[in-house]
């Protein structure tokens, strides 16, 4: 049980010297609305003094999520579709651990600082419980996805964002800035010096701001097998870009695309497939660079978890003690797929191949899934 209750405190300032919550608390598809302060009141029996915690109050898809001040007290998690399952506790005594529930009925008890948004986020919570219970995914999905466009068609961009007062803006529009695991929805606004993306929560910050005269290279980018994607790189070798934005039609992507597009080619120089090969032949380019350039053309990005950047497995010989570069058994024939290396393996195929109905196919599974990358990505070292 969720109770809300108005606080009649003043608001005092405060500073957070250390951000716990992040996206990836969220479950796969959900999105993180809005926050607000509150205190999360405990001992509420009128026979003891009631104790506050105060904290962050975060109203998500699918979920709430209370990030105290406090860093010794977990962070909580109440997830809509079983809100009597139980409650979620992450990061107790602010050590990243497995995740603990409390399982049973509990009674919350929190205090808004602002006393006029109760009724508000009261009937937010409820309408976003509605939509969690709802039997069908898809009708789950297309509510919430009713009540995000909802809030985008509600809200613009704040052009006091703007960092020049003579800025002229070109167009703006509603995007999802994608990041690996998760998608963060807001406004986007292109004017004649800048590309803003200001998020519809404010998180991580509250204005994301790119200058055109830095941009180096743009991409037009799929997104869930959709042409919706745009990823920007102020950089010519990063793997990883400045911002990979999801829009939610394709003109408005292609609008702003060919705007930027335009800009560039006053100022950087257009690099195709040929162009970044003459410079890896010439030396220019190291190997790992001249691949990431191939895979960003290929339409793969480190932001995308289901086409994250691959590379070719070129070695044959894993006995040698030493690698002989000019012998060409060295390496592996690149006019075959992985999967056709192995002549047994491939017989074996090819006969299942031939006694399947149709639709009929050789492989049953892909070298490249978001499964497949997170296995690899968890045993990467922490970078300090």
């Amino acid at each position: 049980m969720l109770l809300f209750t108005p606080c009649f405190t003043l608001k005092l300032p405060h500073v957070i010297s250390f951000h716990r919550f992040s996206l990836l608390l969220l479950d796969l598809e959900e999105y993180y609305f809005e926050h607000h302060t509150a205190n999360h009141v405990t001992n509420t029996d009128s026979y003891f003094p009631s104790r506050k915690t105060r904290g962050s109050f975060k109203v998500c898809s699918r979920s709430l999520i209370f990030d105290p001040d406090d860093l010794t007290s977990p962070i909580f998690k109440v997830c809509f579709s079983n809100i009597c399952w139980g409650v979620i506790y992450i990061k107790e005594s602010n050590v990243i651990s497995p995740y603990r529930i409390e399982r049973g009925v509990k009674t919350l008890t929190f205090q808004l600082e602002i006393l006029s948004k109760t009724e508000d986020v009261v009937q937010t919570l409820l309408q976003l419980h509605r939509a969690s219970c709802l039997e069908k995914l898809g009708e789950q999905t297309a509510m919430i996805a009713a009540n995000l466009q909802s809030r985008l068609a509600r809200s613009s961009f704040d052009k006091n964002c703007f960092q020049n007062v003579s800025e002229s803006p070109h167009m703006e529009c509603a995007a999802e800035m994608v990041m690996p695991l998760v998608t963060n929805p807001g406004h986007v606004c292109i004017t004649d010096e800048n590309l803003y993306f200001q998020p519809l929560n404010g998180y991580p910050e509250h204005v994301i701001q790119i200058k055109l005269h830095k941009v180096r290279r743009i991409y037009k980018r799929r997104h869930g097998l959709r042409p919706l994607g745009l990823e920007v790189f102020c950089t010519e070798n990063d793997l990883c870009s400045d911002i990979y934005l999801k829009f939610y039609n394709s003109a408005d992507r292609d609008e702003i695309y060919y705007y930027i597009a335009t800009f560039l080619e006053n100022h950087v120089t257009e690099h195709t497939a040929e162009s970044y090969m003459l410079q890896w032949q010439r030396g220019h380019l190291s190997n790992y660079q001249y691949l990431l350039h191939l895979n960003n053309l290929a339409d793969r990005s480190c932001n995308d978890l289901s086409q994250y950047p691959v590379f070719p497995w070129v070695i044959a010989d894993y006995t040698s003690t030493q690698l002989d570069m000019t012998n060409a058994a060295t390496f592996r024939d690149l006019s075959k797929p992985v999967g056709a290396l192995n002549m047994e393996r491939l017989d074996r195929l090819l006969a299942r191949y031939r006694g399947m109905p149709e639709p009929r196919f050789m492989y049953g599974s892909h070298y490249s899934s978001p499964g497949y990358v997170l296995f690899y990505l968890v045993r990467v070292g922490l970078l300090w």
